[in-house]
């Protein structure tokens, strides 16, 4: 019996470096995977919190954004989220594209002299003159037209936006 304790006890110790082996195989797996699901969320997707009411009634106050931030290309209505000059990421939704024509007239936006139809606004612009969009840049505009709800492309502070600026597109 003794005998078969010290065999036993042999095959323990000699098993131990590989248990230890694989276990440490199995941690730097899992860090590793922690690390890609990381990066790949952290550079793709990301989550905002709404502050303000210049998107409603799209958007409310404190509502939660996704976004993703894979390369896309803007297209008129898209909602994006988008660094302002100081630095802080702001919702708006793309009014006008590059080399567009862009006109407010009696609460009325015109793109190239067309009205654009916008289902999903609230309040009234104020009225201004026509910008003529630049090349890979966008006119953006919230949701809630009232006068002093949002900031964006109609006061010059902001002005058009650059392509560089967009953060990424709410997905939902």
């Amino acid at each position: 019996m003794s005998n078969e304790k010290i065999l036993h006890s042999e095959m323990d110790i000699k098993d131990v470096p590989r248990t230890v082996k694989r276990e440490w195989i199995s941690w730097i797996r899992f860090v590793l995977i922690i690390v890609i699901l990381y990066g790949a969320i952290h550079y793709t997707i990301g989550i905002k919190i709404v502050s303000g009411d210049s998107m409603n009634p799209t958007i409310q106050d404190r509502d939660l954004v996704v976004v993703s931030k894979l390369f896309f290309t803007p297209e008129r209505g898209d909602i994006i989220v988008v660094k302002d000059p100081e630095g802080f990421d702001i919702v708006k939704r793309v009014i006008g594209l590059p080399n567009d024509h862009v006109r407010i007239k009696d609460g009325i936006v015109y793109i190239n002299q067309q009205v654009l139809d916008e289902p999903y606004i609230i309040g009234q612009s104020m009225d201004i003159d026509e910008v003529v969009v630049g090349t890979d840049s966008y006119f953006i505009m919230g949701d809630n037209r009232t006068p002093g709800e949002s900031l964006d492309s109609r006061d010059p502070s902001i002005g058009t936006i650059s392509k560089e600026q967009i953060v990424g597109e709410k997905l939902f």
